[in-house]
């Protein structure tokens, strides 16, 4: 008999479709945190998915994490390596921060993220360019839960439940303890109001959405 491996394989389910029930995808940047961890216990428990976008110095640094997240289900983005602004980078260091950041997450857990987010949520056309020739659309949030700010949990699950709304993207942080101890009643919050929690794949399903494009599109952008 086989020895079964260190993360069991989440079994595979019927895909959610979004356009039928209502949809929330939980997003964390800047990871995988040292809390990582601990979020991914409680996402386990609860049945929940997410979408991590991982900078590359830390999926380097904690890859196992990183293999964790995909055996579970769990959806990667790329967020560049060092989190430089690449609005006031040129072409050569973007490509480098997202080839990295690719590079990295593979090694750890044998794929490679199909979303961008850039740092700070902050594009321009060339920012759309290059990641349009790296065969991936530009993802940012509908809302934060400006968790990164506050670092209070109850300001972050009322935070987080006002701005929630069906095929929302919330722009969360594993890196911000408090976030972290104030899942479990958040999720169960958000499925006493009848939310399937996703990744931000299964939101964008019906965008049908280009190399390159940005969503959503912030306010001012032509596209």
């Amino acid at each position: 008999m086989a020895p079964a491996p260190a993360f069991a394989q989440a079994p595979k389910k019927e895909p959610v479709d979004c356009t039928q029930v209502k949809c929330i995808a939980l997003t964390f940047d800047d990871g995988p945190g040292k809390y990582a961890g601990t979020l991914l216990d409680t996402l386990k428990k609860y049945d929940a998915k997410a979408t991590f976008f991982l900078e590359g110095q830390y999926a380097k640094s904690r890859p196992t994490y990183v293999k964790r997240m995909v055996t579970e289900g769990h959806e990667l983005g790329n967020h560049s390596y060092s989190h430089p602004d690449f609005t006031k980078s040129d072409a050569g260091k973007i490509k480098s921060e997202i080839q990295k950041t690719q590079d990295a997450v593979k090694k750890a857990a044998g794929v490679e993220p199909k979303l961008l987010r850039p740092p700070y949520g902050l594009a321009d056309l060339q920012v759309s360019d290059i990641a349009a020739e790296f065969d991936m659309p530009i993802i940012l949030w509908t809302a934060g839960s400006q968790d990164w700010s506050s670092k209070n949990v109850e300001a972050i699950q009322k935070q987080t439940l006002a701005v929630a709304e069906p095929n929302g993207i919330i722009l969360m942080h594993d890196w911000v303890k408090q976030t972290v101890d104030g899942m479990p009643a958040l999720i169960k919050t958000l499925k006493n109001k009848g939310y399937h929690l996703v990744t931000v794949s299964d939101v964008i399903k019906s965008e049908k959405l280009e190399p390159g494009d940005v969503f959503p599109l912030p306010e001012g952008w032509a596209q």
